[in-house]
């Protein structure tokens, strides 16, 4: 497992998106996704920061149920 990047909240949000989140609203400076499961949503919550804090981004995959390497290969 590699070490979390840290990346702009553009990149983060596309590769999110490649990954089934879609954007629902932006409220200032954070940008709100989700995605459908067959069981429940999962919502997540992006600052639009250049760049976003590596320690920030691990919690977002962290609420994403996203891997790392899973997040890493659509980008």
């Amino acid at each position: 497992m590699s070490r979390v990047p840290s990346l702009s909240y553009e990149r983060i949000i596309a590769a999110l998106q490649r990954l089934g989140f879609s954007q629902i609203r932006q409220r200032g400076s954070h940008i709100r996704l989700q995605k459908q499961l067959s069981d429940r949503q999962l919502r997540i919550t992006v600052p639009a920061h250049r760049p976003v804090k590596r320690s920030t981004l691990s919690r977002i995959l962290k609420q994403a149920e996203v891997s790392l390497d899973d997040f890493l290969a659509p980008l």
